[in-house]
């Protein structure tokens, strides 16, 4: 099992910046890919950002390349997602997830076998 704990959201005025951590515990996921997906009231939940475990290769949809910016760290098992200028369209909560199964960084939700609880992040304008 793998155990999901999201932190670091909040309210912040638009153009502001964010550091969302997620921290992994439970057995070794080497072989994993991370992500972070958002949820928004009414929309369905969408890929914000991805990386490998072990090779840190990072993934992003077009629409977000250049404000947000995924990272981890090895040695504290984090994954983290640097949120800038920030839009009150990236109000949603976010949720990172683990796919167990191999290192393909889906933007499918359907790739991912555990999630955590979310952290709030609310923008405003």
């Amino acid at each position: 099992q793998v155990q999901l704990v999201e932190s670091g959201g909040g309210l912040v005025q638009a153009g502001g910046s964010l550091r969302l951590s997620c921290a992994a515990s439970g057995r070794t996921f080497t072989y994993y890919a991370l992500a972070w997906f958002r949820q928004a009231p009414g929309k369905e939940r969408e890929f914000v950002a991805g990386i490998t475990w072990n090779g840190g290769n990072t993934y992003y949809p077009d629409s977000e390349k250049g404000r947000f910016t995924v990272s981890r760290d090895y040695s504290k098992k984090t994954m983290y997602l640097q949120m800038d200028s920030l839009r009150p369209e990236d109000t949603a909560i976010y949720y990172c997830a683990a796919n167990s199964h191999n290192t393909v960084v889906g933007t499918s939700i359907k790739h991912y076998d555990f999630w955590g609880q979310g952290t709030q992040v609310t923008v405003s304008s």
